[in-house]
């Protein structure tokens, strides 16, 4: 237990040593907000307008995506976090670790929980943008939805490490997860609604976990209470599996499935990986 707190501890005090990092984890998001939030709300709520005038009074736009940003945050900073153990192998610090009394499953807890705990933090500290932005969250809301953050954080940096074990460069693991994480995003319901999509779109959308992910910030997130149900079908909070409607039980029980998964996972391909 020692051994995961001490590796955790380290990949937290790298983060906060780390100043280009803290300025940089806002900037992505930032950047994706005025695209998105600025650029792209007027054309989405005057869409909703033409379509359904009545049912879309009172929609914003910037509301909708803003979960979505801080999910896109999670899975950006959850997954390149375990680049960390590529460049440890890189300067011998691996080496150093694993003669150590440290068992390789602590390390690689420790590791997981320390990059789920970084991009916890990252995406509660976007929160701060939240009056800025001229949004009104409620209060409860926002707190109820941080313990979910780290469990998909949990998932996303077990999927990283994953990769990580398997990879020994850097720049082979960049590209691999570039490849993975550009289709988590955009088919995930973050940034624009998933519904009506191509059958095979669509099927990717169902099995990616970050659409659970998203859509229960949303949902916890959201007013989603005062929002008529073409309205919430248009934006695709209405994802539904063999034929009937999800409910965020379900989606929070599948992100926890899939958690363990992963864990289990990483954690026996590190126990064989090589420094």
């Amino acid at each position: 237990m020692e051994g995961i707190i001490a590796i955790w501890q380290r990949d937290l005090l790298k983060f906060f040593r780390d100043k280009a990092r803290l300025f940089g984890s806002f900037t992505m998001p930032i950047l994706f907000l005025l695209i998105f939030g600025g650029g792209m709300s007027g054309s989405m709520e005057t869409m909703m307008a033409g379509s359904m005038p009545e049912e879309a009074e009172g929609f914003n736009y910037v509301e909708f995506v803003f979960p979505g940003i801080v999910a896109m945050t999670l899975l950006m900073t959850s997954i390149f976090s375990a680049m960390s153990v590529i460049e440890d192998k890189d300067f011998g610090y691996m080496k150093e670790i694993l003669v150590s009394p440290i068992s390789r499953v602590s390390i690689a807890v420790g590791k997981m929980l320390g990059s789920a705990t970084v991009a916890t933090i990252q995406g509660v500290m976007l929160f701060l943008l939240i009056p800025l932005l001229g949004l009104s969250y409620d209060v409860m809301a926002l707190i109820q939805v941080i313990p979910f953050m780290f469990l998909l954080g949990c998932a996303l940096s077990s999927l990283g490490l994953l990769f990580a074990s398997l990879i020994n460069s850097t720049q082979g693991f960049q590209l691999t997860v570039q490849i993975l994480v550009m289709p988590m995003i955009f088919l995930s319901g973050a940034l624009f609604p998933i519904s009506n999509m191509p059958a095979w779109m669509d099927f990717i959308v169902k099995i990616n976990p970050v659409t659970y992910g998203v859509d229960v910030m949303k949902k916890v997130m959201v007013d989603i209470e005062n929002l008529s149900a073409p309205v919430l079908d248009a934006m695709g909070l209405n994802i539904s599996l063999f034929g009937r409607q999800i409910t965020i039980f379900e989606e929070v029980l599948f992100i926890g499935i899939f958690t363990t998964i992963l864990v289990l996972l990483s954690t026996v391909s590190f126990k064989r990986a090589n420094a």
